[in-house]
């Protein structure tokens, strides 16, 4: 399935286009982030990876997730 990713420090955040419903709780709860008109769409250094976090986990078609980035 295509993946998209924004890494954002400790945080990426993984988008899966195919997934997505177009529910815009991503774009209403963080507009900093999430801009359908712009490219990219997501932008993911706007929000702290604990706000980025919070909001992924509202998404009600698990189109957007995330991932701890480790160091290597």
């Amino acid at each position: 399935m295509e993946t998209h990713e924004y890494p954002n420090g400790s945080i990426t955040v993984i988008w899966q286009p195919k997934k997505c419903i177009h529910s815009a709780v991503c774009v209403k709860t963080l507009p900093q982030v999430y801009n359908p008109k712009d490219r990219p769409w997501i932008k993911a250094e706007n929000a702290t990876p604990e706000e980025l976090k919070n909001q992924i986990d509202l998404c009600p078609s698990g189109a957007l997730s995330y991932k701890f980035n480790t160091e290597q």
